[in-house]
């Protein structure tokens, strides 16, 4: 009987995916992700750090998706630019002087080393990354996420102490992740992810989506109960939740143009 139920059960639905391009104002042509997504209930045009993203109901036709586009053509130029990665922050050796950590610019300083290294230097309130002279640009990046991920489970460490005791049992495992529109997630296995672009954020932010995700190993939900938790442990946790509205996709922005390669 499992196997027969198995058989009947309906089958997930398909999404489908391409790209499509479209002709700006300026002259430019952009090209646009296309999905076409059976739970959509209508056209809709997003734009992220990634690019731009036309989602599609079942039943619409590419014509509607090509004359929807071009109706938000001006709207698409205006969000394009807002999130271009044109302006970021990207990796160059011996050019980059600063990066971006805990919501601030630390200095950066580059030497000479027999491997590649990112380390922050404490007494001198900087980071000093080592290279050698074969370094590759993928070594560069490496270390760089290894180093932003030690600085993050830095403040991890400095802050879970304090809230576990109030949870049922602690995460099983602090993972980080480049995530593309989430801050943090809980698994059912009590695994925590947070976005590596967190420590990037003020470390009030950081914390507020620490304290979110161990809010999870209380409720899984998000209901009134769920926030009451939340404001037990964090009050301010609406101004962290505005802060990352203006700034959140900035946030991942830059650090997918750190990383990029």
């Amino acid at each position: 009987m499992p196997h027969l139920r198995r058989l009947l059960a309906p089958r997930p639905p398909v999404i489908e995916r391409d790209v499509t391009s479209l002709e700006l104002e300026d002259g430019r042509r952009i090209e646009i992700q296309r999905v076409r997504n059976p739970r959509a209930r209508r056209l809709r045009l997003s734009v992220d750090e990634r690019g731009a993203r036309l989602t599609l109901p079942q039943r619409a036709s590419l014509v509607s998706g090509e004359r929807f586009l071009a109706e938000h053509r001006t709207w698409l130029a205006e969000q394009l630019e807002r999130y271009t990665l044109q302006g970021l922050p990207a990796l160059q050796r011996d050019i980059t002087t600063s990066l971006p950590l805990r919501g601030a610019e630390i200095p950066l300083r580059w030497a000479e080393g027999r491997f590649t290294s990112l380390e922050f230097d404490a007494l001198a309130g900087e980071a000093v990354f080592r290279t050698t002279s074969r370094a590759t640009e993928t070594a560069m990046r490496r270390a760089l996420r290894d180093f932003y991920e030690g600085q993050a489970r830095t403040d991890i460490g400095r802050w879970l102490p304090k809230y576990l005791p109030s949870l049922p049992r602690p995460p099983r495992r602090v993972q980080f992740k480049v995530m593309s529109s989430q801050w943090g997630s809980l698994a059912p296995n009590g695994v925590v992810a947070l976005d590596l672009a967190l420590v990037l954020a003020r470390p009030s932010a950081f914390e507020y989506v620490l304290v979110h995700e161990l809010c999870h190993l209380l409720r899984a939900d998000h209901s009134r109960a769920f926030w009451h938790e939340v404001e037990m442990r964090f009050p301010a946790w609406r101004e962290e939740r505005d802060y990352f509205h203006a700034d959140g996709r900035r946030l991942k922005a830059t650090l997918r143009s750190l990383l990029a390669g």
